[in-house]
């Protein structure tokens, strides 16, 4: 079993980017998801192929959608989540 600890990892401490990067990617994947759920809520008339299984479709293609979005990082949120920890773990962890 391995202890969990406060320090950073060697590749992060190093300036390995790939782990910071794909966890930025993937808080804003979670973002961008949720603001497409919300999307979808906000229905404008009725669906005339609503189903749970339709539902469960445009989840899947809404997080796949997601996760192009956010790999893409046109909307800034991975970086400004990357530069801000990028700063924590090059000037230390206070």
């Amino acid at each position: 079993m391995s202890s969990i600890g406060a320090s950073p990892t060697p590749a992060a401490a190093g300036g390995g980017d790939g782990g910071l990067r794909k966890a930025a990617e993937a808080f804003e994947a979670v973002i961008l998801r949720q603001l497409m759920a919300s999307m979808r809520q906000a229905k404008l008339g009725d669906d005339i192929f609503g189903s749970s299984a339709t539902d469960n479709f445009r989840e899947m293609a809404d997080a796949r959608t997601a996760d192009s979005l956010a790999a893409m990082r046109q909307f800034g949120i991975a970086d400004l989540v990357e530069r801000q920890f990028r700063g924590r773990i090059g000037g230390g962890m206070q």
